[in-house]
């Protein structure tokens, strides 16, 4: 692949570079992360997960770590000058960047609506449900991003974006029944979007093409083609012209399988004429 169609790279995110120090100053007091979660009361997967750059060190916390650490209030201030706009884990950063930027779309879910289709009270019903619990303003801050990621749907020059969702994700009420039928109605109302096309694929299917889970294909402004596949502890983004056909097949059979716009449209319709 030519140099000039490979991801923007990133230095990093401060979420990460923060992370980083964690461990370093860790490693320097001869701690492991169990023994640090230990003395703070905490747990060891939330030392990992701060360390990794996959969720945010809080302020209250960083304080904690210089008392404990004596790193001459290091972390906290390194805290208190993160930039608004890192709000994303280091490894989504890049897909997000590719996002923002692409002129077509086509996403698969089975388990959650794309973030893109969520409205703010199923968004925050989902960063609700995350295990470990995340903060309340950490909840508020994922919300926020996500909901203006939304943006790129609404744009003079739309992407052309295609979605296929499982009905299976239409029949789960995550936050309560208004925010469900909220959702409904955002879903019925985002398929008339422009350059917009919202399928379902149905319970029943004796074949179905995307088994293994969610992906998403992306293509940038160079029409070089990106696949991002997204699991429970992290995320892959190619541009190999293998990895990305294989999954444009799935996704091409996996449009024949699903409902057709029309009867997507009826089916939300329907589900909305029942609330």
């Amino acid at each position: 692949m030519h140099p000039s169609q490979k991801p923007k790279k990133r230095l990093g995110s401060s979420i990460g570079l923060v992370g980083a120090q964690v461990a370093n100053f860790r490693r320097a007091a001869g701690l492991t992360q169990r023994e640090l979660a230990e003395q703070l009361c905490a747990s060891e997967d939330l030392i990992a997960s701060i360390e990794q750059g996959r969720r945010a060190l809080k302020p209250d916390l960083a304080e904690q770590l210089d008392d404990l650490l004596e790193t001459k209030r290091a972390l906290a201030v390194a805290v208190a000058n993160l930039p608004e706009i890192d709000h994303f884990p280091v490894w989504a950063m890049e897909f997000i960047d590719l996002e923002r930027e692409a002129i077509t779309l086509s996403s698969y879910e089975n388990q959650v609506l794309p973030g893109l289709l969520q409205t703010e009270a199923y968004a925050r019903a989902t960063f609700a449900s995350r295990v470990p619990t995340l903060y309340e303003d950490e909840i508020e801050q994922q919300v926020a991003s996500r909901i203006a990621r939304q943006d790129i749907l609404h744009r003079k020059v739309p992407p052309t974006a295609s979605f296929v969702i499982s009905e299976a994700i239409l029949m789960d009420r995550l936050g309560d029944n208004q925010t469900y039928a909220e959702q409904l109605r955002h879903l019925r109302e985002s398929a008339d979007l422009p350059g917009l096309t919202l399928q379902v694929m149905p319970f029943g299917r004796h074949t179905h093409a995307a088994l293994d889970g969610p992906f998403v294909l992306l293509e940038n402004p160079d029409h070089v083609l990106f696949a991002y596949t997204e699991t429970q502890r992290g995320s892959q983004l190619t541009s190999d012209g293998d990895e990305v056909s294989i999954l444009a097949q799935k996704y091409a059979m996996l449009r024949s399988q699903a409902l057709n716009p029309e009867d997507a449209k009826g089916l939300l319709d329907r589900l909305l004429g029942e609330q």
